[in-house]
């Protein structure tokens, strides 16, 4: 592995250096709180702490708005609002979610989830078959991808570490204690040898990566959104399945765990085909619940006419 790629962090002393304490208190906290609160009030919680930043994020408020607009050109104002409003406060609910996940024993975390359908999980994993699952930027992602471990399906996530090596530590403790492993982003060679061992990889293909290794097709109603050619050049070389999937939380309080298709046989050879009819299936997913989905990060900001300004489509 080369000096860049990224290694599993180890506790040290120097983690406990007073620099770090603001980390070690955050984190503390919010584990003692979500293990003495019921659900109840953490989401009442949560959500509050939501339309708090809703107030004094006004440029992400903005964003989220431009993203709304640019890919439901037909909601009225008022209908992009009330997304608005409930895409905050499933933001603050997202850092309780966090918390749930991280700091939860799993015979209280498992009251939480609901298996829906995931047996073709089931079925590629008794075929020892590797799946790339592809799910998106919800806000309770965390809780996704636990989920799928506790359900018997975990697999690697793929992982950016954190500049802070206390949060760097307590994060990847959190992501990897409960089943799942970790593989750091620029390592696509170990990505591709775990699925042809028949492991799961969580991936997510939503999100503008920039100009490098992407296409430009349709997203919503944006004809020419940067869309990520990972996908493909991970799905082809590693001959894996190819499975959609989320986690998102429904009108009772728990999280509906869905992974009910398998779309490798029709999925295209080509990069910008492939690009585009994963798409189909990202918004798909996304419509499940919108309003639990990222929208406050700039989604259409690279532009296809690259005389055209990055983030042009926000000003």
């Amino acid at each position: 592995m080369s000096k860049d790629k990224y290694t599993k962090p180890e506790f040290s002393f120097s983690l406990l250096h007073p620099k770090h304490w603001g980390v070690w208190l955050g984190f503390g906290s919010l584990a003692i709180i979500v293990n003495i609160l019921p659900y109840s009030l953490l989401y009442k919680f949560g959500r509050s702490l939501g339309t708090l930043g809703l107030k004094y994020g006004k440029k992400r408020a903005a964003i989220t708005e431009r993203n709304l607009e640019l890919a439901f050109p037909e909601q009225t104002k008022e209908e992009r609002d009330a997304i608005v409003l409930e895409n905050f406060k499933n933001t603050g609910m997202a850092i309780i979610e966090t918390g749930i996940t991280w700091f939860w024993p799993t015979w209280r975390f498992k009251r939480i989830i609901v298996e829906k359908d995931i047996h073709v999980l089931h079925e590629h994993k008794a075929a020892n078959k590797g799946v790339l699952l592809c799910c998106v930027h919800a806000l309770n992602l965390e809780i996704t991808a636990r989920a799928f471990a506790v359900l018997g399906v975990g697999g690697y996530g793929v992982y950016r570490p954190h500049k802070n090596p206390a949060y760097n530590f307590i994060q990847h403790w959190g992501r990897t204690h409960n089943g799942n492993l970790l593989i750091d982003r620029k390592d696509v060679k170990q990505m591709i040898r775990v699925l042809r061992k028949g492991a799961r990889l969580f991936y997510l293909p939503d999100h503008d990566y920039g100009r490098n290794k992407s296409v430009f097709v349709p997203f919503f109603a944006v004809p020419d959104a940067s869309t990520t050619t990972g996908t493909s050049i991970i799905a082809h070389t590693s001959k894996c399945a190819i499975v959609p999937g989320s986690g998102f939380r429904n009108r009772h309080g728990q999280y509906d765990i869905i992974a009910d298709t398998s779309i490798e046989q029709d999925y295209p050879r080509d990069e910008t085909a492939a690009a585009a009819y994963m798409n189909t299936y990202v918004e798909q997913i996304i419509m499940r619940a919108p309003a639990q989905w990222m929208w406050l990060h700039k989604r259409f900001k690279t532009m296809a006419d690259p005389s055209q300004p990055k983030g042009i489509r926000y000003q």
